[in-house]
């Protein structure tokens, strides 16, 4: 036990108003992500995909309208570096989850775009996370619930949150 605790970084200490919202948050997210008994921890489990593959894999897939992303978009987009982003779209692509195309316009670039089986994965990953989230919000009373929905409008003001969830809300509808 004591080893764990010397090979564990040590967050800094902090106690500013930041780092105490960014804690209330996390917890809230623990709350949603095991309020349906660990749903989305099994989707993710049963799909055989790393965690890097299936944030790469769920990137993909929730932008189906635009143009095929590059591993450097994918990267940026899920936090990767460019080397491990990579990585993770060959192993993808290894799996047949995912398709990379020379880029019509440019030969030395490549877009990838999920399969037919990849997007089904995404869509399971994605529908667990609903579903947890849905099975959360019907704990909620009337007052957290209009509380939450007043801060979530506030939220969904901004155009990054806006996209998210015209993306999200566009596929669950399917």
């Amino acid at each position: 036990m004591e080893a764990a605790a010397k090979r564990r970084p040590s967050a800094p200490a902090s106690t500013t108003p930041n780092r105490e919202l960014a804690l209330r948050l996390g917890s809230l997210m623990l709350c949603t992500m095991h309020s349906d008994g660990g749903a989305v921890i099994r989707a993710i489990d049963e799909s055989g995909l790393t965690f890097p593959q299936m944030k790469a894999l769920v990137s993909l897939a929730s932008t189906p309208d635009q143009e095929p992303m590059t591993v450097k978009a994918v990267s940026e987009q899920v936090g990767l570096s460019l080397a491990s982003a990579s990585r993770t779209v060959d192993e993808l692509v290894k799996r047949s989850l995912v398709t990379r195309v020379e880029d019509p316009n440019d030969r030395r670039v490549r877009r990838i775009s999920p399969t037919a089986e990849g997007q089904e994965i995404a869509d399971v990953l994605l529908a667990a996370r609903v579903a947890g989230l849905e099975s959360f919000v019907s704990t909620l009373s009337a007052l957290e619930r209009r509380k939450l929905e007043a801060a979530l409008d506030v939220l969904l003001r901004r155009e990054d949150i806006a996209k998210t969830y015209a993306q999200h809300s566009e596929r669950a509808a399917r």
